[in-house]
């Protein structure tokens, strides 16, 4: 729908998630288009781990679970979700901030953060086992992860069927 006010904005108006900052250049811009929001590397990545180890019958962006996980287990609850270090302010690895409006990703990231805080607090008081796995600690070691999933399932219940 066409919002006036928001086709407006003037460039003395801060930058927020609906005006976000002009990309500094064009490859920048294209770069930032290019940007996978489904089926990043490190999701197909411990997609293919969990199948290799015999988990299959997962569900990807399962629109029925609160917050689309990456990776849902519906019959067993568990949800999996694939962080980006960038995206979502990796605690581990110190991704940096962009020099160019530092300020304009600093909140965005820190509102990406408390999202992810406030769906995975939800999915666990409903009842659901949450992993939260960092694109870094995937490609440092996939197979553990992937095994810390399949122990969970096999100790709540033999069958993931």
């Amino acid at each position: 729908m066409y919002d006036e006010k928001e086709y407006n904005k003037t460039a003395e108006e801060p930058y927020n998630l609906k005006n976000p900052p002009p990309a500094s250049s064009s490859t920048v811009k294209k770069v930032m288009r290019s940007m996978k929001t489904k089926d990043t590397k490190a999701e197909v990545t411990l997609r293919k781990a969990l199948r290799e180890i015999g988990l299959s019958g997962y569900r990807k962006n399962w629109e029925k679970a609160l917050g689309k996980p990456d990776i849902t287990y519906p019959g067993k609850k568990v949800a999996i979700f694939v962080h980006g270090c960038f995206w979502h302010g990796c605690p581990k690895c110190g991704k940096q901030t962009p020099k160019t409006h530092s300020q304009f990703w600093i909140e965005k990231i820190s509102r990406n953060r408390q999202r992810d805080t406030n769906i995975i607090l939800k999915l666990e008081e409903s009842g659901w086992k949450v992993f939260v796995f960092w694109e870094c600690e995937i490609n440092k070691d996939v197979q553990t992860l992937a095994k810390d999933v399949a122990e969970f399932i096999q100790r709540t219940d033999r069958s993931i069927y």
